[in-house]
């Protein structure tokens, strides 16, 4: 890790503590050089996953796809960063637990409707619409439905 100061190469590890409700590590850092102390965020990251497209095409997993999708289906909903960075964990952890190299896009987006049924109601009906391709009114009608049954 270089100083942001003086681009020194080395720097020390003060201290390591857990952020984010242990999704993350916080290390305070010093230059060995200059003695300048800062922080780095170390985050978990989805590696070597591919994920297969419904056209059959085979792209990397990009965090930042899933998160664009899941901030459009939260548009003007109330949420904290927080709990924004918590549930994204969640689905990711879930794609690890199938322990597979490739996921394709239809799982990947099950498990983003599973954890925003109980993140936000809203955002979960914003998605289900966009991802299951809601023709008619009869079909929010019917997935609202079950919804409400499930309170």
């Amino acid at each position: 890790m270089r100083c942001p100061v003086c681009n020194h190469l080395n720097t020390a590890v003060i201290d390591t503590r857990p952020a984010v409700n242990d999704l993350a590590i916080r290390r305070r850092r010093e230059c060995e050089k200059c003695h300048y102390r800062f922080s780095t965020v170390e985050e978990m990251e989805l590696l070597d996953i591919i994920v297969i497209k419904e056209d059959g095409t085979h792209e990397g997993y990009m965090q930042d796809k899933l998160e664009n999708g899941i901030r459009r289906s939260l548009t003007k909903r109330p949420y904290t960063h927080e709990a924004f960075h918590r549930l994204v964990h969640a689905i990711e952890r879930d794609i690890q637990k199938k322990k597979r190299r490739e996921i394709s896009s239809k799982d990947v987006g099950e498990l983003v409707i599973k954890h925003l049924r109980g993140f936000d109601k809203v955002a979960y009906i914003r998605f289900a619409s966009v991802y299951r391709d809601f023709k008619d009114v009869a079909t929010f009608e019917k997935e609202l439905k079950k919804l409400n049954k499930n309170k």
